[in-house]
């Protein structure tokens, strides 16, 4: 295929060059046997991944500053493969809203030890957070084999590049602006059809540059550029999302709707987490990017086997 003519369309269009019809959607199953191959997971694909998040970072909004230094944050990663996590994802740049953006530099110093180290110790794939090429590159050297970029390719125009040129697995998560304009942007008159559309967008530019399409994975982009009720919504409403014939990434891990909800910091958001990782288990979520590995593993793993009858 020449993938500089593949488009992606929404659902129910077909203009014969990659895009996929809503009653032609591969299965679940069939979509994540190709994403764990395409990205070295080792996992059935009867059930969905659990990616551990490792935040080397001073101000991330739940763990910033536990795992600032490259020691705490390594231990941090194994512990969470040791949890069960079928891959780790090592962030040096917080893009909560309202956040500071961090020098590629200064992020690399960050991530690049960290990264060597736990693709040197563990057998599981590694992925780099970041809006940056530069940092992409960098971290894939090291051992990444995946770029989790939260700006959807929006901030860097050069990074889905990286990612064709080096083979590594591609996030496109879903924001609007930057992350300190992000919720001034949260204005949508349909919140799940246009981050459908956007994120297939996005594909398909990723597409375009040459990043093969078994690679690609789409996060919603959950509590980014979206109020409380868009995150229900679009929660509520995954499948949806599944018309664009892509895996899916789901982060709700304790964040803002969750307290807003409950009325609690994020140090007491877990039992809101689980929930919302559980009944994404049924709308059709691939892989959950969670801070606490063993309770959504151990939670997810039961609605799993609720949801297909077989334990």
């Amino acid at each position: 295929m020449n993938h500089r003519s593949t488009r992606i369309e929404p659902a129910g269009r077909d203009d014969r060059s990659g895009s996929v019809r809503g009653d032609e959607v591969p299965s679940a199953r069939d979509l994540r046997r190709r994403l764990y191959n395409a990205w070295g997971v080792n996992l059935s694909a009867d059930r969905s991944a659990i990616m551990g998040i490792v935040n080397i970072t001073p101000d991330s909004f739940y763990d910033g500053g536990r795992y600032a230094d490259t020691e705490t944050a390594v231990a941090r990663g194994i512990a969470l493969a040791e949890e069960g996590a079928s891959l780790l994802d090592v962030g040096g740049e917080s893009t909560r809203p309202g956040s500071e953006e961090v020098p590629a530099s200064e992020e690399i110093r960050r991530v690049v030890p960290v990264i060597r180290a736990l693709n040197e110790r563990l057998d599981i794939p590694v992925s780099i957070d970041t809006r940056k090429a530069d940092v992409a590159a960098a971290a894939v050297e090291a051992g990444a084999s995946v770029i989790n970029d939260v700006s959807g390719l929006t901030h860097d125009p050069h990074l889905a590049g990286v990612a064709a040129a080096t083979g590594a697995g591609l996030v496109i998560s879903h924001t609007r602006g930057t992350p300190k304009e992000m919720q001034s942007m949260a204005d949508y008159a349909d919140v799940t059809a246009e981050v459908r559309d956007e994120l297939a967008g996005a594909a398909t530019r990723a597409v375009a540059a040459g990043v093969s399409r078994e690679k690609i994975v789409l996060d919603p982009g959950i509590g980014f550029g979206k109020t409380t009720t868009h995150n229900l919504r679009l929660l509520g409403h995954l499948f949806e999302l599944r018309s664009t014939g892509f895996p899916i990434l789901l982060g709700p891990s304790r964040k803002s709707f969750i307290g807003a909800i409950l009325d609690l910091p994020a140090e007491e958001r877990l039992e809101g987490t689980i929930a919302a990782c559980v009944l994404a288990v049924r709308s059709g979520a691939d892989i959950f990017r969670v801070n606490d590995v063993r309770s959504v593993l151990r939670a997810v793993r039961v609605a799993e086997a609720i949801e297909s009858g077989e334990a």
